[in-house]
């Protein structure tokens, strides 16, 4: 499955969750991750995500792309983080 997730966190915590998604997803952009992975690792990334954060200050949005030659990407201005899944 092919996923984003974004992220808006503390100041105080922005680091260890940016760590923990480097572990699991690829960067794109500020507080942006990207990639394919198994519903096994997301629960398990999620799970270790919801230890760092606090749920009354911070937020994490998981998009879920079940096929994903389905999304089209386009980026204007600099590419961050290029990847070769996207045509």
């Amino acid at each position: 499955m092919f996923v984003i997730i974004t992220y808006d966190v503390s100041d105080k915590r922005v680091g260890k969750v940016c760590k923990k998604l480097r572990e699991y997803l690829d960067w794109t952009q500020n507080s942006v991750f990207e990639g394919e992975i198994s519903i096994g690792k997301l629960s398990k990334c999620m799970a270790e995500l919801n230890k760092i954060i606090v749920k009354e200050e911070d937020s994490i949005y998981l998009y879920q792309i079940n096929n994903p030659r389905n999304i089209k990407k386009t980026v204007y201005g600099k590419e961050k983080n290029p990847l070769d899944i996207f045509l």
